[in-house]
């Protein structure tokens, strides 16, 4: 990227006003050259110019007029959202689904790649691939993708930890061998810290000050917001609380469990599931409304009163250590169990730890893919702005 223009320099100001149009247009979309002015406090004549020079460098385009009354219509304008794209990849143990994140935060198809015993760069690209052929745009503007994987990326080696999910894949080097087979930027982080971005910014955690997300899938596993940032340790891998041994007290609720993932992983769900007659719970068959079947609400109310007390254990580890403002249920578990789960663990818990405040995920599908749709936003829109740094002249 070009040195970036001395502050207070004409060159600055250019940059300066370019990009308040640029976020301009982000924030409230199509736009005329006047109302942009007058969202800026700048003059027409400065407006005029600064849409010139992001037209001509290709970052917004025509997209309509608007009457303005006497006097021709006036242009209305909005980002080129296909300059620069990203792909949100989330990875389990038998398939690949992405979707294209641009800049405008548009929503997109989701594509469905099996996971092959393909080379994992391989399985990137077919995913990207997929990805850009169901938004209808073309792959070679993917500048960035970020994958969700059940497992962990040690920051300091580049090894994939706890990955069972994917013994294809090579736990060393991963991320610089995807980026050099790609030429693109990858991210690589946890499932749960991915689901717990997408509760800060539109689900159950948006307005806590800090949260922890208890994510019940495949896998148990927890991520803590602190103030808008995921807590990842030092390598990585925080928050890998389904290795935790049940205590004593516990252990009649399940005597073959040992530790946390025995007692409320998937496998355990879906066993107790298809006990209860509720076999589609927490799986993307089952029906949302059961309440035109009385037997079938009563099957799910007693999986959930079976449930609760094993989720219970899990959580009471996260309330001793971390004493967090709220608590989230998530994953397939937290998602299918929903108000009524968060509802009879707090009254588990309640003589013991007061009145904890549990509540169910805020994000009804896909929270992993809406996660790494946020990073990639931010990703997308700053090579935005980088393009606006080159075009000052």
């Amino acid at each position: 990227m070009a040195d970036r223009p001395v502050r207070g320099t004409p060159a600055w100001l250019r940059e300066t006003n370019d990009r308040t149009a640029l976020s301009l247009l982000l924030e409230h979309g199509v736009l005329t050259r006047s109302r942009i002015g007058e969202l800026s406090g700048l003059s027409k004549p400065t407006a005029a110019q600064m849409v010139s020079r992001l037209e001509t460098a290709g970052l917004i385009h025509v997209v309509g007029e608007v009457s303005g009354g006497r006097g021709p219509n006036a242009a209305s304008y909005a980002v080129r959202t296909d300059r620069m794209l990203g792909v949100a990849i989330d990875i389990d143990a038998t398939v690949l689904r992405s979707t294209v994140v641009d800049a405008a935060g548009g929503e997109h198809p989701i594509a469905l790649t099996p996971l092959a015993a393909r080379t994992p760069e391989d399985d990137v690209r077919a995913a990207v691939a997929a990805a850009c052929e169901a938004a209808d745009v073309d792959a070679d503007r993917v500048r960035a993708v970020c994958i969700g994987v059940q497992g962990a990326l040690d920051p300091r080696t580049d090894e994939l930890t706890y990955i069972e999910t994917l013994p294809e894949w090579p736990k060393q080097g991963i991320l610089r061998r995807l980026q050099d087979a790609l030429g693109y930027d990858v991210h690589i982080d946890n499932d749960a810290n991915l689901a717990a971005i997408a509760e800060r910014a539109d689900g159950a955690g948006h307005d806590a000050g800090g949260f922890a997300l208890l994510w019940m899938g495949d896998g148990l596993g927890l991520a803590v917001d602190q103030g808008g940032a995921v807590h990842r340790g030092a390598s990585g891998g925080a928050g890998e609380i389904g290795y935790l041994p049940i205590p004593r007290d516990a252990a009649e609720l399940d005597p073959d469990a040992h530790d946390l993932q025995d007692l409320v992983g998937g496998p355990t769900v879906a066993r107790l599931a298809a006990a209860h007659g509720v076999p589609e719970f927490g799986t993307s068959d089952e029906r949302a409304d059961t309440s035109g079947s009385a037997d079938a609400a009563a099957a799910r109310d007693a999986l959930i009163a079976d449930l609760a007390p094993r989720v219970a254990v899990g959580v009471v580890p996260v309330l001793a250590l971390l004493d967090p403002e709220r608590i989230v249920l998530g994953g397939p578990t937290g998602r299918a169990g929903g108000a009524l789960l968060a509802e009879r663990v707090t009254a588990l818990l309640r003589e013991q730890w007061g009145c904890p405040t549990i509540v169910a995920t805020g994000v009804p599908a896909h929270p992993v893919l809406r996660g790494a749709r946020e990073h990639l936003l931010g990703e997308v829109r700053s090579a935005l702005f980088a393009e606006v740094s080159r075009i000052t002249v």
